[in-house]
């Protein structure tokens, strides 16, 4: 079930003047994605490689992976309820990857980490290795897109990267071949951010009416199957 309706989703993720008359689109969707089951032998990723950071952590070096993968089990806990989350975040992605909007996508959840760190965490994806925390700070937030919404609960969409940059915005680089990025924030049901979803696309102009209205019906399903915190 929804966290939130339609309409106050929209409002307040600062979707609503984009995708208007799209509430019925959003709502079957929606009930498409609640009948998805998991898959019983799903292999979950309790661990997955990540790129090297730059000095002081700031950037992913691409192409240069960490010795040590990130462990999700440290951070979450390997429980049965956790797994049971992970499955059907897991079949809620691999359903998300045949759209082919998408080259990246991304399911973040705001916890706080091992170091007691407010963070954005990853729990499941496709795509190349990429970050697994991104720090929930008004500092991190300048250059990371993730971390805005993380904040804010404001969505953001880019449809041209290279344009984007050449404007002068701030733009956290995991892949060059990223031209299109849609971030949009997962809310609870009084409105607090509970985490994000990140997709990307190798093309520009890759997010508009029936992309968004796929990620908007993820992110009114998602809140309710994240692991607790």
């Amino acid at each position: 079930m929804a966290e939130l309706s339609i309409e106050l989703y929209l409002q307040q993720s600062g979707l609503a003047g984009l995708l208007h008359d799209q509430h019925q689109a959003i709502a079957a969707e929606v009930a498409r994605l609640t009948e998805l089951a998991p898959v019983a032998d799903t292999e979950l990723q309790w661990q997955y490689q990540v790129p090297e950071l730059g000095e002081g952590g700031a950037c992913s070096l691409f192409g240069q992976l960490a010795d040590e993968p990130y462990d999700l089990a440290a951070t979450l806990g390997k429980t049965k309820q956790n797994t049971l989350c992970l499955q059907q975040l897991t079949a809620l992605v691999r359903d998300y990857q045949t759209s082919g909007h998408s080259d990246w996508f991304g399911i973040y959840q705001a916890r706080t980490n091992s170091a007691g760190e407010p963070v954005l965490v990853k729990l499941a994806y496709f795509g190349a290795p990429s970050r697994a925390e991104f720090p929930l700070t008004a500092e991190f937030a300048q250059i990371s897109n993730n971390s805005t919404v993380g904040l804010s609960g404001k969505a953001k969409i880019i449809n041209d990267v290279t344009a984007y940059l050449t404007a002068g915005g701030e733009y956290y680089t995991c892949d060059p071949k990223v031209l299109s990025e849609a971030c949009l924030p997962l809310l609870n049901a009084d409105g607090a951010v509970a985490g994000i979803i990140d997709a990307e696309a190798f093309q520009r102009q890759a997010y508009h009416t029936a992309a968004l209205v796929r990620l908007v019906a993820l992110c009114l399903v998602l809140p309710a199957l994240l692991p607790a915190s």
